[in-house]
């Protein structure tokens, strides 16, 4: 009797949390295991991401279709650049913002990848801190 006392105990447990659980689906990018993933605004973001060694800064001149970007960038080369697939759907990119560009391992002048979006205060903050030496509009 102990013994299946124990396992309606614990069937019980096991229902509440997964109810509480189910209340609780919305997590921050992937913590969890089920649910819908929350898309973090960019004003949440208080970490400002800096250029790698490999990465460089770069503005976006042209939007050319789909999830492809003419980037000119801080080396002074002009890249065509696709949003990262992460990126893609919850970040607008538009032309004339500040973007980080990592460049492909085979075409390194030609293409790369863009790895995040700076807002108006970063690009500040960038060019405050001599990161950015490119001119915006």
């Amino acid at each position: 009797m102990l013994e299946s006392e124990f396992l309606r105990k614990s069937r019980v447990k096991q229902a509440l949390n997964a109810f509480t659980f189910l209340d609780n689906s919305v997590w921050i990018h992937g913590i969890g295991k089920m649910g819908k993933k929350k898309v973090i605004s960019e004003e949440e973001i208080s970490t400002l991401v800096l250029p790698a060694t490999t990465d460089v800064l770069g503005i976006a001149v042209r939007l050319m279709g789909f999830d492809r970007v003419l980037v000119r960038c801080q080396d002074g080369k002009e890249r065509l650049c696709r949003i990262r697939g992460k990126m893609k759907r919850r970040v607008w990119i538009r032309e004339g913002d500040v973007v980080l560009v990592s460049p492909w391992d085979f075409q390194f002048d030609k293409r790369g990848d863009i790895v995040w979006r700076y807002r108006r205060n970063q690009v500040e903050l960038l060019r405050s801190k001599g990161y950015l030496t490119i001119e915006t509009r």
